[in-house]
């Protein structure tokens, strides 16, 4: 089971810090993500010393003979805590690991996984069929990803599988994935929890809406797909999900298309000015 997360946080504070992840190693990882050079120099060496506690804290194995090694623990690691690079104190970074505490165990697959499920429709008759799957996280479960999305694989230019598990694992500590994460206080300037949830539902739910009714012209009469990932339109949670890959991937599109839900993603993962363009 998952440390509970006060007994977390006293083991990353109190245990002797892991030893730092090799240099040629974290290089090797920055070259590969592009969205990771654009990083300052000091980004870069906060998000490696939450990269090594997160590997510390962590457990990786491999589905169907996969061999998981040093290279693509560290890919995951670096693109996992991206999202948390600001959020853990300044003295202290690895804090922010705390929104990660509720499990310990990643599966890594060879290729993207088939997953059976099952939907009852409206009529009470249940359909079974089969999603693929190039990542998964679960409630109070592990994460699950396909090793080739992890480096980007037939991912789009906007895309990135572990951003996109690791902020539904951000979103589900509000009790569920509903797309809408716990805010931090004062979060755009509210008083109080309810009023930050109320900006943050004014901010997304019709952006929501607008991507799902573009997705759906663009399905049923030819029109336009969106620049964002057309996945999106399926729920609230993976409109979330998917904004945030862009957010972090692409940020300077990304905020000229969706300037509102860039504001109010900056507000929350604590970055106060836009991500500088790539040199």
């Amino acid at each position: 089971m998952p440390l509970l997360p006060a007994l977390a946080r006293w083991w990353r504070r109190t245990v002797r810090p892991p030893k730092p992840i090799p240099e040629r190693l974290w290089q090797a990882t920055l070259v590969h993500y592009a969205f990771l050079q654009r990083l300052s120099a000091g980004d870069q060496a906060r998000l490696r010393r939450l990269a090594t506690y997160f590997l510390a804290h962590k457990e990786f194995s491999g589905a169907h003979g996969l061999r998981i090694t040093d290279a693509m623990a560290v890919a995951v690691a670096a693109q996992a805590c991206l999202p948390l690079l600001h959020l853990g104190p300044p003295d202290t970074p690895e804090d922010a690991l705390g929104w990660y505490d509720d499990f310990v165990g990643i599966v890594m697959h060879p290729a993207d996984a088939v997953a059976p499920r099952q939907v009852m429709d409206h009529a009470g008759v249940v359909h079974h069929y089969a999603e693929v799957l190039s990542g998964e996280a679960m409630q109070d479960g592990p994460v699950m990803l396909s090793w080739p999305a992890v480096q980007g694989e037939g991912m789009g230019a906007a895309s990135n599988v572990v951003i996109h598990e690791f902020v539904h694992k951000m979103d589900m500590q509000a009790g569920g994935a509903r797309g809408a994460p716990p805010l931090p206080r004062g979060f755009m300037g509210a008083r109080s929890a309810r009023e930050a949830a109320a900006h943050w539902a004014r901010t997304w739910a019709p952006a929501y809406h607008a991507f799902r009714e573009q997705v759906i012209r663009a399905e049923r009469f030819g029109e336009p797909l969106p620049w964002l990932d057309a996945y999106g339109a399926s729920a609230p949670a993976e409109f979330f999900a998917v904004a945030c890959e862009a957010h972090f991937v692409e940020p300077e599109r990304f905020a000229q298309e969706f300037p509102a839900l860039a504001a109010s993603l900056r507000e929350f993962f604590k970055q106060k000015e836009p991500a500088a363009p790539v040199q």
